[in-house]
């Protein structure tokens, strides 16, 4: 009976995935059903491994981050994790081959946030590609489903939509990463002192990562396309009412997409998927 613990395991992906981002269960519900799964597996992982280190302030966040990764190396090796997140992870980790060397990257970054406060420029490169590139590219795993000529090729522009991602978060998040978590993700960055050229250099930046991973949107597999094209559309336009704001008004507030306009960008990316054009 231990597809009904598997199916638990995956389950609790999939709420994880729900409660916490209500953006991405909507374009995860635009992939083909075959891999739905699967990227509420990824999702669910690094969700917990991002917790641990933003929000679990009145324990060891140390221990518990090195305690998760190693749990979730003994359920890729062992096949098996009593911890459903890591089950569910682990399965799909093992069904696409996905290169452990994405995990430990993505281990790495979140080890950053544990003692780094301020980043230089190859410091910021490497913590972007293991907290938000690499995740791109284990949902890549599971797109191109085993083709590794498929994935090479879009790999590039996977990582620019992961950057893109995480890049918008860090402008969306200034005022709880710099004035409650002490974190300057942005090299040369003075939040003392924000100026409009700081923000239109990060803009700038910025665009250029969407630019390049819609080119690779547009090669994805039908199965997969619609659902990561929904998410760039979710982000691009959080981006954009970023990009319209003050450098003040950033620092100030959570700058957010309202549910309505969120519903508006879905209907009209569903719309799209029905007459299959981008």
């Amino acid at each position: 009976m231990i597809e009904i613990f598997h199916t638990v395991s995956h389950e609790c992906s999939r709420i994880t995935t729900q409660r916490y981002s209500t953006s991405f269960s909507s374009a995860i519900k635009l992939l083909h059903r075959d891999i739905q799964g699967p990227i509420y597996d990824i999702y669910g992982f690094v969700r917990f491994a991002d917790e641990i280190v933003d929000t679990f302030h009145d324990f060891d966040k140390e221990t518990l981050l090195a305690n998760f990764k190693k749990d979730a190396y003994d359920a890729i090796e062992q096949g098996i994790s009593l911890n459903p997140i890591l089950q569910s992870f682990q399965i799909t980790v093992n069904r696409y081959n996905i290169d452990l060397a994405l995990v430990e990257a993505f281990f790495r970054s979140m080890e950053f946030d544990l003692n780094k406060a301020n980043y230089d420029a190859l410091g910021y490169a490497e913590y972007i590609y293991g907290s938000a590139e690499v995740v791109g590219l284990m949902c890549l795993y599971v797109f191109c489903d085993g083709n590794q000529i498929e994935y090479e090729k879009l790999k590039p522009a996977a990582q620019s939509l992961g950057a893109a991602f995480q890049k918008v978060n860090f402008l969306r998040d200034v005022k709880a990463d710099y004035q409650q978590l002490n974190r300057v993700y942005f090299p040369g960055v003075d939040f003392n002192s924000f100026t409009h050229e700081m923000k239109e250099s990060i803009v700038a930046d910025i665009e250029n990562d969407f630019h390049l991973a819609y080119q690779g949107i547009l090669k994805l597999p039908l199965t997969a396309r619609f659902g990561v094209y929904l998410a760039y559309k979710y982000y691009l336009s959080l981006f954009k009412k970023i990009k319209a704001v003050k450098p003040q008004r950033i620092m100030e507030e959570r700058i957010r997409i309202p549910n309505y306009q969120k519903a508006w960008v879905a209907a009209k990316v569903v719309i799209r998927t029905q007459l299959n054009m981008l």
